[in-house]
């Protein structure tokens, strides 16, 4: 039962959690940065595992450097291109999908925690202690649970595989219009969302019928859960599927 609950309706609320860090970690939730990194840090709360500060981090430049090798930590390594190619080892990758977001930053390019790092863990840990303390540990697992599900098998997470992998040839980004749109704070409206990344995401639809000679005609996905499907079972898909850029020595991180 606690784990049907956890997949119904709690990895949802997870999920949501997630996406609104995605649209604080731009900055959107408040006009002072500090103020949306404290509010930043309480929406991680529930989801357990923290990740929001160094989130924060890397998806800045995920949009500045978007595909570029070893900054744009969105982008899988080679060996996951070579280790994930099959139908049962794709499935894996897709079900653990959590822990290559995870763990990857750490290889791709690792950095050294801070002062916003050490909140956000204290923090985490601070809450789950009390929610241990004050609910037993059957609580506590089904938060844990509701975070490591929604970020794999679920339809909810299907935006991971169907934001930038390539389906389309010279397409690189990709939108989706559907009803999931409104527990995910609009991250569907993903090409208008990294043309504009100061719009909020209520603003999303809007910008799209403000522009519809640029948005209309563009290839999108009907549903997430198709995208998760057709990503396990298209052969000619895989972790390689993604535009992937050679970096310079003029190319520099948000850090540098």
């Amino acid at each position: 039962m606690i784990i049907f609950c956890a997949y119904t309706y709690g990895a949802v609320a997870a999920h949501a959690l997630f996406l609104a860090m995605h649209e604080i970690s731009h900055n959107l939730a408040f006009a002072k940065p500090i103020h949306n990194k404290l509010i930043g840090v309480f929406a991680n709360l529930a989801t357990i595992f923290p990740h929001f500060s160094m989130f924060q981090k890397y998806h800045m430049e995920h949009h500045q450097y978007q595909g570029v090798d070893y900054i744009d930590a969105d982008i899988p390594t080679a060996f996951e291109g070579r280790f994930f190619r099959t139908m049962p080892m794709k499935f894996l990758y897709v079900f653990f999908q959590a822990g290559a977001y995870i763990f990857r930053p750490l290889y791709v390019k690792p950095k050294q925690p801070g002062f916003w790092e050490f909140v956000n863990w204290s923090a985490c840990g601070v809450f789950s202690f009390i929610i241990y303390s004050y609910f037993g540990e059957r609580a506590l697992t089904y938060l844990a649970l509701s975070s490591f599900l929604s970020s794999g098998l679920h339809p909810i997470a299907g935006h991971f595989i169907a934001e930038h992998y390539v389906w389309i040839k010279m397409q690189e980004t990709y939108s989706y219009y559907g009803p999931l749109n409104y527990v995910t704070f609009n991250v569907g409206y993903h090409n208008e969302h990294h043309d504009f990344p100061r719009v909020p995401w209520s603003k999303l639809p809007q910008l799209r019928d403000m522009a519809p000679e640029y948005y209309r005609a563009l290839p999108c996905h009907v549903s997430w859960a198709k995208v998760i499907f057709d990503f396990i079972t298209d052969s000619s898909v895989n972790p390689f599927s993604r535009v992937k850029r050679s970096g310079n020595s003029k190319t520099k991180s948000a850090d540098d």
